[in-house]
């Protein structure tokens, strides 16, 4: 048996807890710079933001499309395991609800300077859509049903719908526009 073919038969091993953490770190400060400076920053800015070289940046995402798709996908997973999370620590359906509809407005007005970048040719950035589709709808769904259920909102609200309308009250970047007080009335528009 080849070297290659024993290769083959290993399965990966999970990463280490301090791995994880610095992979987090490296996300975490590639998302604040591409909020500040926009996608195009230098990579060095972001390493420095993590306080780590760039060859460490370079080692985790061989290419800028990789760390796009990387910080993406992570602020995707936080977001859909904050619903379940608020669920269950807050008092009522409805403030959980409330308060991840105010994280979902820090995401999308966070990738608005992701916007050219998902919509361009480049076909690594296809299933993204899609991806953030399947992860936070049924947590939107989730979070609706509870508070509906409780009696704090009307019932049948479309989760898909919802997030498209915050979704619209966040496009734009006009500083008289508070896209946050708009998006809250919207939501206090769901109580019964």
């Amino acid at each position: 048996m080849s070297g290659s073919d024993q290769d083959a038969g290993r399965t990966a091993r999970p990463k280490r807890a301090d791995a994880r953490r610095n992979e987090e770190v490296l996300l975490d400060s590639a998302a604040a710079v591409f909020v500040a400076s926009g996608v195009e920053a230098p990579i060095r800015d972001i390493a420095a933001k993590a306080g780590v070289g760039t060859a460490t940046i370079y080692r985790h995402f061989p290419t800028r499309a990789d760390l796009i798709v990387a910080v993406y996908r992570h602020q995707v997973e936080a977001l859909a395991e904050a619903g379940p999370a608020l669920l269950a620590a807050s008092p009522k359906p409805y403030a959980a609800l409330a308060e991840w509809i105010d994280l979902f407005v820090d995401f999308v007005v966070t990738k608005q300077g992701l916007a050219s970048v998902l919509q361009s040719d480049d076909p690594c950035f296809d299933p993204l859509h899609s991806y953030f589709l399947e992860r936070l709808v049924p947590v939107c769904a989730e979070l609706l049903e509870a508070a509906a259920e409780s009696g704090e909102i009307r019932p049948g609200m479309d989760p898909y719908e919802l997030m498209r309308g915050v979704g619209g009250l966040c496009a734009g970047n006009n500083p008289r526009y508070d896209a946050r007080r708009l998006v809250g009335i919207l939501v206090a528009g769901l109580r019964r």
